[in-house]
C-alpha cells in the first residue's frame, strides 16, 4: 500500500484535512493542479485571524506548513483518473504524467466549477468587481450601489440578503419571471428592478443595457451554477445531489461519499461557500477518513 490517504485537491479543505491525518502520523499524499476558486481575488475576508489576507499567501503558508511533516508527499499535478480496487478496497490514481498512485482511502476536495452568466466582460471581473458571496466581498463595498445579476430563482433571495450591504438593483436580464409576489417581496426590501437586457460589464462594475444606459454600481453579485470541478467523483461512481447552485457530491454524516472509503469536503461537498466553511469542513473529513482506517 502507497498512501494511507490520498487527497485529490490541495486547497483549503484539501489542505485542512490532511493536516488532521499528518499530525496522526499517516501517510499522505496531496494532487493539487493548482487551479484554487478563489485565484482572481485580491483579499479573502471572513476567515478569523485571516480577514484581509492575500488567500494566495494563505495557501501558500498552509502548505509550508504542512509540509513540515515528514509523512506528507505534495504532487503539482492534475489528478484524471481514479479507480477502486475490489480485490482489497484500495484506490488507484493516475495523475497527468502517467503516474499511478495507491492509496486506502481518497478524500475529493477537488472544489467546483462556477458557470457563469454569458455577459460580455463579466468572467473578465469575476473574483474582482463580480462575486457570488457577500459575507466574503459585500462589507468593501462601503455600502455602494449594488447590482445583482439574475441567473434564476435564487437571485431573488440574493437581491432581498444584499441589502443588507448596500442599495440593491436587481438586473433581471431575461433569467427569470417575477410575479406579483416576487415584486412585492422585492419592494419591501427596497429593491430597484431592471429588466432592460444587459449588454455588457464596462469600467470597473458599470452595466451598459440595451437601451444605452450605463448603471454605476460599487459592485456586482451573481449566483453561477455549481458542479465538481472533475469527473473523478462520477467515476468512482459516488452520487450526486441537486442544490440550489447545481450539484455537489452526496456523502453520510461521516462525510463519506455513496462509495465505501472515499470521502469528499469543500465546495464540492457542502453548501455555503468560503475559505472559512471550507477550512472547517476539512478538518472533520480528515478526522472521520482517520477514524475510518482506525475502526
Amino acid at each position: 500500500m502507497g498512501h494511507d490517504v490520498i487527497v485529490i485537491g490541495g486547497s483549503y479543505a484539501g489542505m485542512a484535512a490532511a493536516l488532521q491525518l499528518l499530525r496522526a502520523r499517516r501517510k499522505v499524499l496531496i494532487i493539487d493542479a493548482g487551479q484554487r476558486r478563489n485565484r482572481a481575488a485580491e483579499a479573502s475576508h471572513g476567515f478569523l485571524g485571516q480577514d484581509g489576507a492575500d488567500p494566495a499567501l494563505i495557501a501558500s503558508k498552509a502548505r509550508s506548513q504542512l509540509e513540515a511533516y515528514p509523512t506528507l508527499q505534495w504532487l503539482d499535478d492534475l489528478a484524471l483518473e481514479a479507480a477502486r480496487n475490489e480485490e482489497d478496497a484500495s484506490f488507484t490514481v493516475r495523475s497527468w504524467n502517467g503516474a499511478r498512485h495507491q492509496g486506502a482511502r481518497l478524500i475529493l476536495a477537488t472544489g467546483v466549477s462556477d458557470t457563469l452568466p454569458e455577459i460580455n466582460g463579466l468572467a473578465e471581473r469575476w473574483g474582482q468587481h463580480v462575486f457570488h458571496c457577500p459575507y466574503c466581498h459585500g462589507y468593501e463595498l462601503d455600502q455602494g450601489a449594488i447590482g445583482v445579476i439574475a441567473t434564476g430563482p435564487m437571485s431573488l433571495h440574493q437581491a432581498e440578503l444584499l441589502t443588507e450591504w448596500g442599495e440593491v438593483t436587481l438586473l433581471v436580464n431575461g433569467a427569470m419571471a417575477l410575479d406579483e409576489a416576487a415584486r412585492a417581496k422585492l419592494a419591501a426590501r427596497r429593491v430597484r428592478i431592471e429588466e432592460v437586457p444587459i449588454l455588457g460589464i464596462e469600467g470597473g462594475a458599470d452595466v451598459r443595457l440595451a437601451d444605452g444606459r450605463r448603471l454605476r454600481f460599487a459592485g456586482l453579485f451573481t449566483a453561477p451554477r455549481n458542479a465538481p470541478a472533475t469527473p473523478i467523483a462520477q467515476q468512482l461512481g459516488c452520487e450526486l445531489e441537486a442544490t440550489v447552485s447545481g450539484t455537489q457530491i452526496r456523502r453520510n454524516e461521516m462525510h463519506e461519499t455513496s462509495v465505501p472509503g472515499v470521502f469528499a469536503c469543500g465546495d464540492a461537498a457542502h453548501i455555503p461557500h468560503s475559505v472559512s466553511i471550507a477550512v472547517g469542513d476539512g478538518a472533520l473529513t480528515g478526522i472521520m477518513a482517520h477514524r475510518s482506517l482506525v475502526f
